[in-house]
């Protein structure tokens, strides 16, 4: 199979089942976001160790995305099913996950400012894609039926990665800076 095929080159993409519709598209931009989300998740990974605590959740974070993707490309009235598995557990997980993290790192009562380690910054870079993708899946549903536990998932993906962040932060020593507010104070 090539990698090129020249279907795409009018500014038109298939979506699973057929249907072309254009690179622009909610659906598109949606899947795409998710994407770029899991291209981060593989760049998180690559920075921790190969035996890091995180490596194989990440990797299962990494593999439903793949199965998301391809089910959030398959709109309602394709000309066939999409077998791919639904995250129907996704979000349960994800509070274990930051339940344990907040075991060991202690509860948030503040906003933080983005930053700290690079993992943790990465972390952060993450959990703002995510949230990104997760405005246009709410265009989507608008427009068409998604499934509901996708929606929650991606709702509680954000939670988890700004946990990491937190329990990044908190493995390596480094104090989280608290977000507060001020004015900027001109000179006369």
């Amino acid at each position: 199979m090539k990698i090129y095929t020249r279907t795409g080159d009018a500014g038109t993409t298939a979506l699973f089942g057929g249907k072309r519709v254009d690179k622009d598209d909610v659906r598109v931009e949606c899947y795409g976001t998710f994407d770029e989300v899991n291209s981060y998740i593989g760049l998180l990974r690559s920075k921790l160790p190969v035996d890091h605590a995180w490596q194989h959740r990440l990797k299962d974070i990494q593999v439903v995305f793949m199965n998301m993707m391809s089910l959030l490309a398959t709109p309602s009235d394709a000309s066939k099913p999409n077998a791919k598995a639904l995250p129907l557990d996704g979000a349960e997980w994800c509070e274990r996950w930051i339940d344990e993290l907040e075991e060991a790192s202690g509860p948030s009562d503040c906003f933080l400012l983005p930053g700290g380690t690079e993992i943790s910054a990465l972390c952060h870079v993450v959990r703002t894609q995510v949230r990104r993708g997760e405005r246009l899946l709410v265009r989507l549903m608008k427009q068409d039926k998604v499934h509901p536990s996708i929606p929650v998932y991606v709702n509680r993906l954000s939670d988890l990665f700004f946990a990491l962040a937190r329990a990044e932060m908190a493995g390596a020593g480094v104090e989280e800076e608290r977000w507060k507010s001020f004015v900027y104070k001109t000179k006369k």
